[in-house]
């Protein structure tokens, strides 16, 4: 399946009723975050009636508490999407923060069984992190709520929903 396919495979995966999202946003690098958003919501738009819900954190750090208190403040979604991304500087931060990051959504998502979708963007250079949300098939956002989709549809057909 090519990239490009990714959001019709979704659309058809996913039987049962439209599904409710949580999007859980770090927008510090704000038109790379909103790109990938767009990317997103484009790719969830084939799946009719899908219902999605935005909510902004700090950064990048505090992606898997706030992913945390979303799975356990009883509100009914599906599935939840982090975008976020994590220029490397000139320090050593970039690595503690995208392993503390990773590491800490993993374990969510092995403890819960959540559905999932990851978009956390980790690059070198701003010009990879603008490749990456551009509105092309190359979209991060777009990939990380087609998995997402396909995470709810294994969740429903093993009844876990």
């Amino acid at each position: 399946m090519s990239t490009a396919d990714a959001p019709e495979r979704a659309a058809t995966a996913l039987a049962g009723p439209p599904p409710r999202i949580l999007a859980i946003i770090a927008p510090y690098y704000t038109a790379v975050v909103t790109g990938m958003m767009d990317g997103a919501r484009k790719t969830l738009a084939a799946t009719p009636g899908a219902v999605l819900e935005v909510v902004e954190v700090a950064g990048a750090f505090e992606l898997p508490a706030a992913l945390r208190m979303a799975l356990r403040s009883g509100e009914a979604y599906d599935g939840v999407l982090l975008l976020g991304c994590v220029v490397k500087g000139e320090t050593d931060h970039y690595d503690f923060i995208c392993s503390a990051v990773c590491d800490g959504v993993m374990a969510i998502a092995a403890e819960t069984g959540a559905a999932i979708g990851f978009g956390l963007l980790t690059v070198a250079e701003m010009a990879q992190a603008e490749a990456r949300s551009a509105p092309d098939r190359h979209n991060k956002g777009a990939e990380a709520m087609s998995a997402l989709l396909v995470q709810v549809g294994l969740r429903r057909a093993w009844s876990l929903a």
